[in-house]
């Protein structure tokens, strides 16, 4: 299988608007997602050194490495979750209980890219108040980036039971 983060967003794009079974919807989460999770780390960037007390300092610096680390699971996981459904399709045609474990492993998926949502999106709470005030709006952004993410998630795992 293609790993989407090594192919150009264009073609990312263009396989995702064919008519083929991957990448959908979850994959599609899972970029929206890593894409907030970009743009905090840029407003995290654009916030340290600029005369914040050092506790805020080491708050921000701690969330840098903390969104960066989820930036790449997240990145990863635009495949994985394509990994997971073509899994589900193939466990299909062998039974009700292959296709039930295949299911609940793409649940999991999903489970993941939300709840690093979820995580990131209470990251921007403190951004809001110690970030770059310039930037408000990529934090705005970032939010709806990752509130469309979880709702995805949640569509995808209804979607599945």
């Amino acid at each position: 299988m293609i790993r989407y983060a090594d192919i150009t967003l264009s073609d990312y794009l263009e396989k995702l608007s064919a008519r083929e079974p991957v990448p959908g919807g979850g994959s599609a989460a899972a970029l929206t997602a890593a894409l907030g999770a970009a743009l905090i780390c840029m407003v995290i960037r654009y916030s340290v050194g600029k005369g914040k007390p050092e506790s805020i300092e080491a708050d921000l610096q701690s969330s840098l490495q903390l969104t960066e680390k989820d930036r790449i699971e997240l990145t990863g996981l635009v495949t994985g979750d394509s990994e997971a459904y073509l899994a589900m399709r193939e466990a299909k045609k062998k039974g009700p209980e292959e296709y039930k474990i295949a299911t609940e492993a793409a649940n999991q998926v999903s489970l993941r890219i939300k709840t690093l949502s979820e995580d990131l999106l209470a990251r921007t709470v403190f951004l809001r108040k110690e970030g770059n005030p310039y930037l408000l709006s990529d934090v705005a952004a970032a939010e709806a980036f990752l509130k469309a993410a979880i709702a995805t998630c949640l569509a995808m795992m209804e979607s599945n039971t």
